[in-house]
């Protein structure tokens, strides 16, 4: 009948309209995804950087959820601090207006039925046939998508018109704008999606249900609205999800608000400086020049809200000993990745300094302790030491195995075992140090200088070692020459080492068993050499297996 409204053909084009946007995500995720973590990495080292990129992969992907995601992971992985975090943030709320553009360009102006039917016939057809090729398979979800997002909306416009035609209009301006200002957040709150709103209101005032004034409102409501989404999420979440989704809402809401106040002002803005005639094109427009105000707005106090955020929500920064990986989340493989390799990186500049501690720096007991006691003698700083490395090994083991479980490709897969060697070899070479504490100890109290000799030769080829493996990872390069000259000169060394002690022995004493200075010997090389195992894994470039 007409005038009474056909909420089933709205409710269903709402949901055909979202469904169509998170089909469009999904194959833009496929056909360019890592291309757009690696914008957001790369181009990310400063706020006004951050601010237009946000821009850019949001208006594209179409998905301030799912820049926000990747944002927090590259922030909790210590990628990208939190000023320029900030600056993506913004950024994406500018870029979520282009689907508006879109919408007023195109969606009133020719059948969108007729423009959606093309698209869908196309993406059906092409997700159904081609299983076996990612890249059609990809592309046919994209298009399936754009598809759907248009027929949402004919459904949403059609819908409204015929309610339109026989309602009277005067009846909302009993509304004030307040109204619609609480409106467009709730609406907006409930579907988790301002795009959607923003096509629901710009269908009501294509049909002349809502003048300029009530529709800019809804679309503050709208833009505040869709901030409930990241603080749904950062509820019970890390401190940085927290930091980020209380920017988020201040940005919206003192700039919505403040634009609130000067909805007259925008308008005749829009008319008198714009010259825009088209009520389509005004609202978008203005949603457009809130978004840029509000840029202009924080980006010149982005630091000293970084400095307050960092004193907010401490209590919620996660628990353990890894530096990022406890901060992200895994549903991101090639984030979750990158900070798992920063990890080894920090683990590996541990194992160094334990190594070094250990042969160096180590204190024995008393001499006046039992010779049981010297015997068994393990310091407890370098105990403690070996436990925390223990302990983060153990975190990062089970980060990986969280990981694993995640449907990665098998690039992916490959780098994770890779890293999972990095971290095995790393921990056992520090435990082939740790070993001989107590012999190391034995021999600096021995009295015989040959045992000295011995002890000061080990610890020059230990510091040469370990300064050859500091600087080589120090490089951006990765170099397989250098990991098999290395190598080479480790097995060397051993085998040196070992002659020279048997050949000494003949006319040397030692008051230290010689069983005690092999293993001593043994050791330390089978330590360094895994240590270099895990460094060339790190690097993506494995040594051969090495044999002391």
């Amino acid at each position: 009948m007409q005038g009474v409204f056909d909420y089933w053909e709205f409710l269903a084009g709402i949901g055909l309209f979202l469904w169509g946007m998170s089909q469009v995500e999904q194959g833009l995720k496929g056909l360019a995804g890592n291309s757009f973590k690696n914008l957001l990495h790369r181009y990310t080292d400063r706020a006004w950087k951050g601010i237009l990129v946000g821009t850019l992969v949001t208006a594209i992907l179409q998905s301030s959820s799912l820049v926000t995601l990747m944002v927090l992971a590259f922030l909790g992985g210590g990628m990208i601090h939190l000023k320029n975090a900030l600056g993506v943030v913004l950024g994406a709320n500018m870029g979520t207006t282009f689907t508006a553009w879109i919408v007023a360009t195109f969606g009133f102006k020719i059948s969108v039925a007729d423009f959606a039917f093309p698209f869908l016939a196309i993406g059906v057809l092409t997700y159904l046939f081609t299983n076996s090729r990612p890249f059609l398979k990809n592309a046919g979800i994209f298009l399936l998508g754009f598809g759907l997002l248009f027929l949402g909306l004919d459904f949403m416009k059609v819908s409204i018109d015929t309610y339109a035609a026989a309602v009277d209009l005067s009846t909302f301006d009993e509304h004030g704008r307040w109204w619609f200002l609480v409106l467009g957040i709730l609406i907006t709150a409930m579907i988790q999606s301002s795009s959607a709103l923003i096509v629901i209101v710009l269908s009501a005032i294509n049909a002349g249900l809502i003048g300029s004034d009530h529709a800019l409102a809804m679309i503050i409501g709208a833009n505040i609205g869709t901030t409930f989404t990241l603080i749904l999420g950062a509820a019970g979440g890390t401190a940085d999800k927290k930091r980020l989704a209380l920017a988020n809402f201040s940005f919206n809401f003192i700039a919505g608000i403040l634009c609130f106040f000067w909805i007259d002002a925008l308008i005749l803005l829009s008319i008198q400086v714009f010259h825009l005639t088209d009520p389509l094109m005004e609202l978008v427009a203005l949603n457009s020049l809130i978004n840029g105000l509000m840029i202009l707005g924080f980006y010149p106090f982005l630091s000293p809200l970084e400095r307050w955020l960092k004193g907010r929500f401490r209590s919620d920064v996660p628990k353990g000993r890894s530096r990022f990986v406890k901060n992200i989340s895994v549903e991101l493989p090639s984030v979750a990745l990158m900070a798992l390799e920063k990890e080894m990186d920090g683990v590996l500049e541990d194992t160094l300094k334990l190594v070094w501690k250990i042969v160096h720096k180590h204190k024995g007991p008393k001499k006046e302790a039992s010779v049981w006691r010297k015997i068994t003698y393990q310091s407890k700083d370098l105990l403690l030491d070996y436990q925390q490395l223990k302990n983060l090994e153990e975190e990062l083991f089970a980060f990986a195995l969280r990981l694993q479980a995640e449907n990665l490709s098998p690039e992916e897969a490959n780098r994770l075992s890779d890293l999972s060697q990095t971290l095995r070899l790393l921990v056992v070479g520090a435990k082939e140090f740790k070993d001989i504490v107590h012999n190391l100890k034995e021999m600096e109290d021995a009295t015989e200088p040959f045992v000295a000799e011995v002890l000061a030769d080990l610890q020059q080829q230990v510091k040469d070692f370990l300064t050859v493996f500091e600087e080589y990872q120090a490089l951006h390069e990765s170099d397989a020459a250098t990991l098999v000259t290395v190598e080479e000169k480790l097995k060397a060394s051993y085998s040196e080492t070992m002659h020279a002690l048997y050949s000494q022995l003949r006319t040397k004493k030692t008051d230290v068993p010689v069983s005690t200075l092999a293993n001593v010997l043994q050791q330390v090389f089978s330590g360094l050499g895994l240590i270099w195992k895990g460094i060339g894994s790190l690097r993506k470039e494995l040594p051969a297996k090495m044999d002391l």
